[in-house]
């Protein structure tokens, strides 16, 4: 039997040069649709706003300490989803699998440096799709990963991306700690407060080109517009304006209480956060102290409550336009993030806090204000976004319209969601019900030998103390169950030259 291994990120010159000649194709073919609108001018617009790296530490989401009356009020224009979950919680394969509706194990990429039309060529995007039926389809900020290799996808878009030209760090300290790290990249200290004004840093750049952008998109009412603003913060390192910091007394934050990997997990199972590692003030090796700890969690919420003002910024130009009414708003975080729970940090892993996301879905026919338990996951949001839209329903996706619940909170979507993470040759395979969730270890493309398999209760253990695998084979039947109905996962998509 042959055992394809999983090796990350690497295609060579000649996939990327394919790629690339397609990607400028389809590109005139995309801005050919967008010339030639299909579509009345009724249909809402779709703004998409993606966060990189947040986790639910939101007012809206039941956190008592966050500060974020922006997201607070998009909750109450819309639905607040609180079962969703990312399909792998790393950012490339998070962000395919949100733009093309197809899980990772679909596709076979789970690594940041392999462009997803590497291994699947033809796929049509959210934004390819809705440019084929008469919008404007336009990227400011991170929306697919770029860098590690990767890069933009053209055809996506009717126009080319736009990114910020920002510093990482202003503050002389931070600019004076900044040193090579084992791959080379400078990186310096993993927080960063400074007394500067919110468009000093990138995503303050950020909202104020897409309040712009809303004023000369508002000005062609005959096409939609499909508007995805792609913010960077709370990804590491934490920085944000000083005013951010000071709305938190670090005294009073939420510590870990579980601080160590679930009891009977395997031992390859949780993450060694290398890339909070790479900081250079951090340790590489032991565990942080109490300090550090206080230090981090600090600047997560202060760098979640500056993104929160730059989402401000954009909702309030959206009002001013009088677009509110006329748009569907999306909210979507594109996986979560251990602040030191497990004694983990970074996401990279199968458990509830790297999994779960953050998303409201506001629209002209939502149940605003209301709070569901309905599962879904990222794919979902491709065919709910056409079905809103009142547009043509996308091809072949693993994603399920969720459209149903936005327009009443109480309707059910998924009996289940499955997500993944990889380790090594091992692809960790999770289904998550409204009770429990189990992950089956196995290596690609071996039917027999070793198989490890984790179950938490979260009923009964919501902070994943202990794997009860074992004591509940009833449950890991039924759960396996719901994996043999999925067809096998692809391994990682290598360069066959």
């Amino acid at each position: 039997m042959i055992v394809r291994r999983w090796f990350p990120g690497r295609f060579g010159s000649l996939a990327c040069l394919a790629a690339g000649f397609l990607a400028l194709v389809c590109s005139g073919a995309a801005r050919f649709a967008d010339a030639q609108p299909t579509r009345s001018p009724d249909r809402p617009n779709v703004l998409m706003i993606c966060v990189d790296d947040l986790k639910p530490t939101i007012g809206c989401f039941g956190d008592a300490v966050a500060v974020t009356p922006h997201l607070d009020r998009l909750a109450g224009r819309g639905v607040r989803f609180d079962a969703a979950y990312c399909n792998q919680a790393v950012c490339a394969p998070s962000r395919n699998s949100l733009m093309t509706g197809l899980r990772p194990q679909t596709i076979g990429v789970y690594d940041l440096g392999t462009h997803f039309r590497s291994a699947a060529p033809d796929v049509v995007t959210l934004g390819g799709h809705f440019i084929a039926a008469g919008y404007h389809a336009r990227s400011l900020g991170k929306i697919f990963h770029t860098g590690h290799g990767n890069y933009d996808d053209v055809p996506s878009w009717s126009q080319e991306s736009w990114r910020p030209k920002a510093p990482r760090y202003v503050n002389e300290v931070s600019l004076n700690q900044i040193k090579p790290d084992s791959r080379g990249r400078k990186l310096g200290p993993a927080t960063e407060a400074a007394d500067v004004d919110d468009e000093t840093y990138g995503d303050g750049m950020i909202a104020r080109r897409a309040a712009r952008d809303l004023e000369k998109l508002s000005q062609t009412a005959e096409q939609p517009f499909f508007l995805a603003v792609g913010f960077f913060k709370p990804h590491l390192p934490f920085v944000a304006p000083q005013k951010y910091w000071d709305l938190y007394d670090p005294q009073s934050l939420p510590m870990p209480t579980v601080t160590r990997p679930p009891a009977g997990a395997p031992d390859y199972a949780p993450t060694n956060f290398g890339e909070l590692r790479s900081y250079s003030d951090m340790p590489a090796m032991r565990d942080l102290n109490a300090a550090e700890i206080r230090r981090l969690i600090h600047g997560y919420y202060a760098a979640t409550s500056y993104t929160d003002a730059q989402i401000g910024h954009v909702l309030d130009k959206l009002d001013e336009l009088q677009l509110t009414d006329k748009t569907i708003v999306v909210l979507w975080g594109d996986h979560g993030w251990h602040l030191g729970d497990h004694g983990m940090w970074c996401k990279h892993t199968n458990y509830e806090q790297a999994a779960r996301i953050p998303l409201i879905v506001a629209a002209p026919d939502a149940d605003a204000g209301r709070g569901s338990d309905a599962l879904v996951e990222t794919v979902d949001l491709f065919p709910t976004l056409a079905d809103l839209a009142g547009i043509a329903s996308p091809g072949r996706v693993d994603g399920k319209s969720f459209a149903a619940t936005v327009r009443d909170a109480k309707a059910p979507a998924r009996p289940y969601i499955t997500h993944v993470y990889p380790r090594g040759r091992r692809l960790g395979r999770a289904i998550r019900d409204d009770r429990y969730r189990m992950v089956q270890w196995k290596e690609f493309g071996v039917d027999e030998g070793p198989v490890d398999i984790e179950l938490y209760d979260y009923e009964t253990d919501p902070l994943e103390t202990e794997n009860i695998a074992a004591d509940r084979p009833d449950v890991v039947e039924r759960m396996l169950g719901y994996l043999a109905e999925q067809p096998e996962p692809k391994p990682q998509w290598q360069n066959q030259q």
